[in-house]
This record gives structure tokens, C-alpha cells and sequence, in this order.
């Protein structure tokens, strides 16, 4: 299974996808993703199954473009979002936030 960036069109495996997610919006249930090819920067939504893409709309996240990844499964923690493919097991972190 390869997972392509939207950008460039290049295509990852699951490890070096999933290692690429930096930061875990928990309000938002938002990932950050960072293409290790072309530097492209998406913020996007772990689902069963598949992985969102899209932007914000009146305070919400509007999930334009789906991904299919059969067998992806996610479980939210307090502080992390652990995401599962086959034997592979991610962890992404909640980045702590300031107020200003």
C-alpha cells in the first residue's frame, strides 16, 4: 500500500507516510503531515479506513479529498493520536499549545 502527497503525486509506504505526522490537534482531530519529498504541509483526519484532506470552514475542519487506506485504524489518548496498519503502530503527539 502506498499513500500518495497531493502535491507532488509521490507515493510512500505507511512507515515513512506516518512518520512524516508532527503534531496532533486534539480539539480539532487534525494531523499535521509534512510531504518528506516536496515540503508540501497538510493538516489532515485519520478515519477508519481512510485519511481526509481538506480545510477549515466556519470553525470546523470540511473534508474534501479522501484517501483509501484499507485496514487504517486510529484511537485517540489524552495527549496523542495512535495510528495502526497492519503490524505498523504510530504514535503522534498533541504539540502543547500557548495562549496568547
Amino acid at each position: 500500500m502506498l499513500i500518495p502527497c497531493l502535491a507532488c503525486e509521490a507515493r510512500f509506504g505507511p512507515d515513512e507516510y506516518f512518520r512524516a505526522c508532527s503534531d496532533y490537534h486534539r480539539g480539532r482531530d487534525l494531523v499535521s503531515w509534512t510531504c518528506p519529498r516536496c515540503g508540501n504541509h497538510d493538516d489532515l483526519r485519520v478515519l477508519p479506513g481512510e485519511l481526509g484532506f481538506g480545510y477549515p470552514r466556519h470553525g470546523r475542519f470540511a473534508v474534501r479529498d479522501r484517501v483509501r487506506v484499507p485496514g487504517l485504524r486510529r484511537t485517540r489518548g489524552e495527549l496523542r493520536l495512535d495510528i495502526s496498519l497492519d503490524a505498523g503502530n504510530w504514535r503522534v503527539p498533541t504539540r502543547a499549545r500557548h495562549s496568547a
